[in-house]
């Protein structure tokens, strides 16, 4: 019963953030039609702008529950520094193209931010540590599980429950949702599509950075760090469904568990776990599991 308990936390810990990041990627893909191969580095930058904004709020001497406030403004920064830029500086030139060019574009985007995140933060990793002790440690039968790990659980559900209310329940997300379906009806009718594909792509960025500057204290932020976060969200979405918010909440779920179930039990097989339940789902819903039906163009 311990370990059910053990493997349970651990993999809801796990799918917390991944989650958040799968989120902002399905999101894009559901708006602008993007497989985006540089959702990864997003991640790594929200990373690297948190253990920056940590540290500063270190060198200043403030209380450490600044830490997260920092941690919330560096993936802000981000969003608002890199949304626009890319989306509007690169982007939108391929819109209308062919999607295995957009994919390519997405992946240069990706070995640009690569390097990128190196010439501004270097080589060497850094730790914010400040904000994992912040909640102390929670006891949960024999065993001692640091607080902080259940906060990402509660973002998760705060996050999720913010972007299903704002695209099913308010003015601008049944703008967002006519766009999904037929960009060039609702243009016609006014909508201004490019605002709205440049404010889905911003979101999903923050999404990305977000996930990136909360998941900081638990990791060494270093170089490399973009690719596995990219795989796995990758994954996630195409358990789902490309574009389903339930299906990126479910999908995270099954990869979350399926690798806690992993390391505890067979730990070599960390990572062909996950590949296994996906090749799974695959074979019996190769659309993934909430992809919603779609009207064929004629």
């Amino acid at each position: 019963m311990g370990l059910a308990i053990t493997i349970l936390i651990d993999g809801l810990t796990y799918a917390s953030w991944l989650f958040i990041v799968a989120l902002g990627l399905t999101l894009v893909f559901g708006v602008l039609k993007i497989l985006n191969i540089a959702h990864g580095s997003f991640y790594a930058l929200g990373a690297y702008a948190a253990a920056t904004f940590v540290g500063w709020i270190a060198t200043l001497q403030w209380a450490p529950a600044w830490s997260l406030v920092a941690m919330l403004l560096a993936a802000i920064a981000i969003a608002v520094l890199v949304a626009p830029f890319t989306e509007r500086g690169l982007l939108r030139f391929f819109y209308g193209h062919d999607e295995v060019l957009l994919v390519l574009v997405t992946y240069a985007m990706f070995l640009c931010m690569e390097d990128i995140t190196k010439i501004i933060w270097g080589a060497n990793p850094y730790y914010v540590s400040e904000p994992y002790s912040l909640f102390g440690n929670i006891e949960i039968g024999e065993q001692i599980y640091v607080g902080y790990d259940f906060l990402l659980v509660f973002l998760a559900v705060i996050v999720g429950s913010i972007v299903w209310w704002g695209l099913n329940k308010t003015r601008q997300g049944k703008i967002v949702t006519a766009v999904i379906h037929s960009p060039e009806i609702a243009s016609s009718m006014g909508v201004k599509v490019s605002k709205v594909y440049m404010y889905a792509f911003g979101v999903g960025v923050f999404l990305a950075a977000i996930g990136g500057a909360f998941t900081a204290p638990m990791i060494s932020v270093q170089p490399g760090l973009s690719v596995g976060v990219i795989i796995l969200s990758f994954a996630v979405v195409i358990i789902g469904g490309l574009g389903s918010i339930e299906g990126a909440a479910i999908g995270a779920l099954i990869v979350g568990l399926s690798r806690a179930t992993a390391v505890h039990l067979v730990p070599v097989a960390e990572l062909f776990s996950i590949y296994v339940v996906m090749a799974m789902v695959l074979m019996v819903r190769p659309e993934g599991l909430f992809q919603r039906i779609q009207a064929r163009k004629i």
